[in-house]
């Protein structure tokens, strides 16, 4: 009995190994418990391409208080989705999975095109804010999705304050060029998160969807945000049958749009 019980044991205890070696070999398993999704790497993970997504590693005073963090909300599910995709709709050789890019570091002016999740938690020091004023300046783009509701857009307007100070807010019109760089979307419609998708498609009283952008004072666009909205779901859930197909399709679209964008302009 007790070597039944030995044998046992040894048994899970190698099991577990393997299940932490299988882990650890995963490229960005580190994060994985501050994410909301995290997904097996492709067999591919580590090759090189011309392009490659950047999910912004921000902090919100929210971290650690549920299963993720504010920042790994879609994570990384939702980021790889977009990339299988980007890459079957263009011909960007688009690296196969995400770079995580954390706010403190250097890292982010290897990165032209950043997506943030939930940003209108988010925190940044005056240093932050700094290497983000260089990292615009240098020419690169931003897409700021999945916030809501007038606190939390003050909350990101701050920030976007302490990056920029004379930087200024627009709603994109139907015939700006961010809507027809590769699909004409002059006829856009909310996307909903997945938990209120069959409801009001409102969330934490967002009620008005809305598509901005932030300017520098030479009126480039530095950042595109979906507010009111959340595009990281419609890719996230896009092979989830109880996720209506027309939010994931509009979700892409709208993605594929603003990258090319941001790497021709």
């Amino acid at each position: 009995m007790r070597l039944r019980v030995c044998s046992t044991l040894a048994l899970l205890g190698l099991l577990a190994a393997i299940a932490w070696a299988q882990r650890s070999s995963r490229v960005w398993a580190r994060y994985e418990y501050e994410m909301q999704d995290p997904v097996e790497d492709p067999p591919d993970a580590g090759r090189k391409g011309e392009f490659a997504l950047g999910r912004l590693r921000y902090r919100s005073p929210l971290d650690g208080r549920g299963r993720y963090f504010r920042w790994g909300i879609d994570a990384n599910k939702g980021d790889r989705v977009f990339i299988s995709l980007l890459h079957r709709l263009t011909r960007i050789d688009v690296e196969p999975i995400e770079t995580i890019v954390d706010i403190s570091s250097d890292e982010i002016f290897n990165h032209p095109f950043l997506f943030a999740v939930s940003i209108g938690d988010w925190i940044i020091t005056p240093s932050e804010a700094e290497r983000l004023r260089h990292y615009f300046h240098r020419g690169g783009f931003l897409l700021a999705d999945d916030f809501h509701n007038d606190r939390e857009w003050a909350i990101f307007m701050d920030g976007m304050r302490m990056i920029d100070p004379q930087a200024s807010i627009v709603e994109l019109a139907d015939a700006d060029s961010i809507f027809h760089t590769v699909f004409d979307m002059t006829n856009r419609i909310r996307v909903p998160g997945a938990n209120v998708v069959h409801g009001s498609g409102i969330e934490r009283g967002g009620i008005t969807p809305h598509w901005r952008a932030v300017l520098d004072s030479k009126g480039r666009i530095i950042a595109a945000v979906t507010f009111n909205q959340d595009i990281g779901d419609g890719w996230e859930f896009a092979d989830e049958p109880d996720y209506p197909e027309r939010f994931s399709s509009e979700a892409i679209r709208l993605g594929v749009n603003y990258v090319i964008y941001a790497m021709t302009h």
